[in-house]
């Protein structure tokens, strides 16, 4: 198979994360469930509006393509929920792992290491360019929710604690965005969006 068709078969395997569905409310479409395609670009978005927040420089273009590649695991692997049980989390990077090496191995060769390389970097979230996806991954659904009366943060019973552990790598990246997580963590706990536990 030539580089070219390699190419356009992994693009149009791309169109299979529309079919995703995670557990993100999307307020202004009927609280319809969000598709991970969606996801990868609201927090695209996300990540050029606020980078100027982040305490180092960061290659922007590196972090996009990593929050674009990120969840197309999900294909094969689904969405697993941020707060599913911990033996479900547990088994999510294996999972993961072996969907990127199928569906990046649908690239030519040397864009197969490229992006699997991409995967592995934003997983392992060493680099400052991953932590800010990282960061930029984990304050998207918090965005989310506290637009939507806690949606689904509301629908689970999600804890306080829980949000706050899922956001502390905001730390390492960002203190005026780690302070802005808590004061909306405050306030969704006071309006019991979020379990004060």
């Amino acid at each position: 198979m030539n580089v070219l068709q390699s190419q356009i078969n992994f693009i149009a395997e791309m169109d299979l994360l529309k079919s995703v569905k995670r557990k993100a409310l999307i307020k202004s479409d009927g609280n319809r469930y969000e598709n991970s395609a969606e996801h990868s670009w609201h927090i695209c978005m996300a990540a050029s509006v606020l980078q100027e927040h982040i305490d180092e420089p960061i290659d922007l273009m590196r972090v996009t393509q990593m929050l674009l590649i990120h969840d197309v695991v999900e294909i094969d692997a689904g969405d697993t929920f941020a707060f599913a049980p911990q033996a479900d989390l547990d088994k999510q990077f294996e999972l993961e792992d072996k969907a990127a090496k199928r569906i990046f191995g649908l690239l030519p060769a040397h864009q197969q290491q490229y992006f699997y390389e991409l995967f592995l970097e934003f997983e392992r979230s060493e680099t400052v360019n991953s932590k800010f996806a990282k960061a930029i991954d984990r304050i998207l659904p918090l965005i989310q929710n506290m637009q939507n009366d806690g949606g689904s943060w509301a629908q689970h019973s999600i804890k306080r604690s829980q949000v706050l552990a899922r956001n502390h790598g905001l730390q390492d990246v960002s203190m005026s965005l780690w302070n802005y997580v808590q004061e909306q963590i405050d306030i969704a706990t006071e309006k019991g969006w979020l379990l004060n536990a």
